[in-house]
């Protein structure tokens, strides 16, 4: 019998998440953070999402960290 990895479930990867609330708005803002805040998923000022930790949202959420709060999920 295979012991199971503690951080697995079903074969997948357990990802930790982060909740991002968009505070601070784009106006007067580079269009590159604009287009950040919208992959985001962001559509409004005081929203917030959900999404993996990942390497690739860290690099967005560092780059509008100005304009974004970010909390562990």
């Amino acid at each position: 019998m295979k012991a199971k990895l503690p951080n697995r479930t079903d074969g997948r990867l357990i990802m930790a998440e982060i909740k991002i609330t968009w505070v601070k708005s784009t106006i007067g803002r580079p269009q590159n953070q604009r287009r950040i805040i919208e992959s985001l998923g962001l559509h409004r000022l005081n929203h917030t999402v959900v999404h993996q930790d990942s390497a690739t949202i860290r690099g967005m959420v560092n780059k509008v960290s100005h304009l974004v709060k970010v909390e562990i999920a």
